[in-house]
């Protein structure tokens, strides 16, 4: 089983950042651990010392991405693992949303997550070997009302990243996307950001409140075990999903995809 890796996690004070950086700190590995603010990581610096390397990162900065990276490799001489974390929940219906919510989801979610892939990428490549983790969500293969831009968000990560793995794999890397189901994380409360609401979208707004207020969340500290074993695998997989509550939902939504395209079939045939 694979030890003394070198991890890059970004989003690492809090949630499912914090829980896996944690994770892979108490099994003695090292982890650069980055967050908007620094001080949010002196926890972690004080418990582990010299092996968490705490570093101030809005990944939205891509030249900060890569001082950050570099930094990291200063520090420990290179990037085994490297997870893309960082992210936040934009909640409203595509009307309601203004241009400055949409883009800056789109900068942290998803420009985010390239910014710092491509700054690992290179060492990763030189030393033919590293693992890239890329956070995306239930949420990146269904989607549901009143999330859209987020779901915009994690649907590119997800195309990025299946094109990178083709394009990454002849170099020793390799990239697992991490689809999280509902975690009782701030992604939903604190760290969220909700668009100004239109009255003509209230009902659809109270429905998936109930919705998700129907569902226990699930500790976070339990994702931990399992992203380690992704990690340690001798060949990862290229998706996972965190908690039995996903797969019923994609099923059933990839089964009305499948249904749509295969009744409109005859029309897709007479377009040459």
């Amino acid at each position: 089983m694979t030890r003394n890796l070198t991890w890059f996690i970004t989003g690492a004070s809090r949630g499912l950042g914090n829980v896996w950086t944690r994770a892979a700190l108490r099994r003695g590995d090292r982890v650069v651990a980055t967050a908007r603010d620094v001080a949010a990581l002196k926890p972690l610096a004080d418990e582990f010392g010299d092996a968490v390397l705490p570093l101030t990162l809005d990944v939205t900065d891509r030249r900060a991405a890569f001082a950050a990276v570099a930094r990291g490799v200063e520090r420990y001489g290179g990037i085994d693992v490297a997870v893309n974390n960082a992210g936040y929940g934009l909640f409203g219906a595509v009307e309601e949303v203004t241009e400055a919510q949409a883009r800056a989801q789109l900068e942290t979610n998803l420009f985010g997550a390239l910014w710092v892939t491509q700054a690992v990428l290179p060492g990763m490549r030189e030393r033919g070997r590293g693992h890239i983790l890329q956070v995306s969500s239930l949420g990146g293969v269904a989607a549901f009302p009143m999330l859209g831009l987020y779901h915009a968000s994690k649907w590119g990560l997800e195309a990025f990243s299946e094109s990178l793995a083709q394009e990454a794999a002849s170099s020793g890397i390799r990239v697992t996307i991490i689809e999280p189901g509902p975690y009782g994380t701030d992604w939903g409360g604190a760290s969220a950001v909700h668009a100004e609401p239109l009255p003509a979208y209230d009902q659809v707004r109270e429905a998936r409140r109930a919705a998700a207020a129907s569902r226990e969340p699930i500790d976070p500290e339990v994702t931990a075990d399992a992203v380690l074993a992704v990690v340690d695998a001798e060949r990862p997989p290229p998706r996972v999903f965190l908690g039995g509550y996903c797969l019923p939902i994609v099923e059933r939504a990839y089964a009305d995809r499948l249904a749509g395209w295969r009744e409109w079939q005859a029309l897709s045939e007479s377009a040459g």
